[in-house]
């Protein structure tokens, strides 16, 4: 596990670009996790940056999202297929055909949850996952339980995860119940995870789930026994970690 804490956002925002992009540049066909919410913003505005000006294209990537939530449309502001065009997609040269978003809007979840999994078996190994982490210490929105789902599948979400969302909403009532996730079984298969959390109110929680005992009540905690764990923080989020 390696924690790097930063002292201003840009600083963090150009380390987490700078991974991605030397990975890419390394590996040309490199499988791409991707996250949403406000945390990956400013690095994927770096990564614009960086494609802007020639020194990385993303032509033979493959790229699958965390998640999305169940029954809003695709093109609902909110949706995390709209997020990803608007911050990222629109922006670089990866192929649409490329870029892998759960289908929140399936007549049959079951049957989409499947699909993506199969779809992620077919890619193989994903090189690096982003990670944001939940203000109870959720990855994707794996949600804690008393067990924990491996694969992609539907998850009911959490009264507090809907609430922090709600920011993005006009109301609570207009944030969804439910989502598409990808499991945490498939999130500790990557190569390389990438682990970022940002805000004083993020200082407890990630600190639980980086030192504290290993449990499905904090998902987090399951990084711990990543091979190969990548944590950026601001100062705020990091102010536990001496």
């Amino acid at each position: 596990m390696n924690i790097h804490v930063f002292q201003n956002q840009q600083e963090l925002n150009e380390a987490g670009a700078g991974i991605i992009t030397s990975l890419v540049q390394m590996q040309p066909k490199a499988v791409l996790g991707l996250a949403t919410g406000g945390t990956p913003v400013g690095i994927y505005e770096e990564l614009v940056k960086t494609f802007n000006k020639g020194r990385v294209s993303f032509k033979q990537v493959t790229s699958f999202n965390l998640d999305e939530y169940v029954g809003l449309p695709i093109d609902h502001a909110e949706s995390y297929h709209a997020y990803m065009n608007h911050h990222l997609f629109s922006h670089i040269d990866l192929p649409a055909s490329s870029a892998h978003i759960p289908n929140g809007n399936a007549g049959d979840l079951e049957a989409e949850c499947q699909r993506y999994n199969d779809l992620l078996e077919e890619a193989g190994q994903i090189d690096l996952q982003i990670l944001g982490l939940g203000h109870n210490g959720h990855i994707g929105f794996n949600e804690p339980d008393d067990a924990l789902t491996s694969g992609t599948h539907i998850v009911e979400l959490k009264a507090e995860t809907r609430e922090a969302n709600a920011r993005f909403f006009d109301s609570i009532d207009e944030v969804p119940t439910h989502a598409l996730t990808m499991g945490v079984g498939t999130i500790l298969k990557a190569k390389t995870i990438l682990l970022i959390v940002r805000g004083a109110d993020k200082a407890e929680i990630v600190h639980r789930a980086l030192t504290g005992p290993i449990t499905t009540e904090v998902p987090a905690t399951l990084l711990q026994t990543h091979p190969h764990l990548v944590v950026l923080l601001d100062a705020e989020a990091g102010r536990l970690f001496k």
